[in-house]
């Protein structure tokens, strides 16, 4: 027999080899069920809305210590706590499409869909609000090679106008700017995401929404903080507004 053979049919570079594929299986079966700590189990359309889990099965929950002392546990229930869609199918049949039976973009319907991220906002790494407002972030300020858009009037597609900007919201991590409060007619300011804005000296202008839309703009609890589940629902409700904010977008192009 050869070096490192045990047996005339054994040896032990095989047996190393033999574990090593049992190891590398057990690794696939751990990460893909720990891929599934978040958004499952998945639910059907069908009437019943049976859960599918399929194979691994998912893990048992597991708490997490995050670094402001809150913790956060997944699998979670809230994925399931979701309110039914306001919405109803167009056929019975699973996997038809279904129609908005009232605001879409206020209800999170197609793009205007958002996930349920905690309620809480984002923080840097010393524990301090990530998202904050220049009239409280007195390190920040516009450049002086751009515009400054405080005090210009914000246009929806249609061309009305639904208010001025009276601050900006600078994100203290990238060093930039990531909405826009927008102080409507009736006194009610809302945020504006800075990418759905095209910002001139002329004003702001939003091809999301129109200028009366702005009124159902989600608000924030607080009114120098936002959380990541308020970002996520403004930011769905203006990407909602390609598709829903009139009849005539939701037409085929030809």
């Amino acid at each position: 027999m050869g070096t490192g053979a045990i047996t005339a049919y054994i040896d032990v570079a095989q047996i190393v080899l033999y574990i090593f594929w049992i190891f590398f299986f057990w690794l696939v079966v751990w990460l893909v069920r720990e891929g599934k700590r978040e958004g499952y189990p998945l639910q059907s359309d069908r009437r019943d809305y049976a859960d599918i889990e399929g194979w691994p099965p998912l893990p048992s929950p597991k708490t997490y210590k995050l670094a402001d002392g809150r913790e956060f546990s997944a699998p979670h229930d809230r994925d399931r706590s979701a309110a039914p869609l306001a919405a109803q199918r167009t056929a019975n049949f699973p996997g038809s499409p279904i129609e908005p039976t009232g605001n879409p973009m206020v209800d999170g319907l197609g793009p205007a869909a958002w996930t349920a991220r905690t309620d809480a906002p984002d923080h840097m790494l010393d524990g301090s609000v990530k998202l904050q407002p220049l009239r409280t972030e007195r390190d920040h300020s516009v450049s002086l090679n751009d515009v400054d858009p405080r005090g210009l009037e914000v246009r929806g597609h249609d061309d009305a106008v639904a208010g001025k900007v009276v601050d900006l919201w600078v994100d203290r991590a990238e060093t930039l700017f990531r909405y826009l409060e927008v102080e409507l007619h009736h006194g009610k300011r809302v945020l504006l995401p800075i990418p759905f804005a095209r910002i001139t000296q002329r004003g702001v202008k939003v091809t999301a929404i129109t200028g009366a839309q702005f009124a159902d703009v989600p608000t924030t609890r607080h009114p120098d903080q936002v959380t990541l589940l308020e970002e996520d629902k403004i930011a769905g409700y203006y990407g909602g507004g390609y598709l829903y904010s009139t009849p005539q977008r939701q037409e085929p192009l030809v």
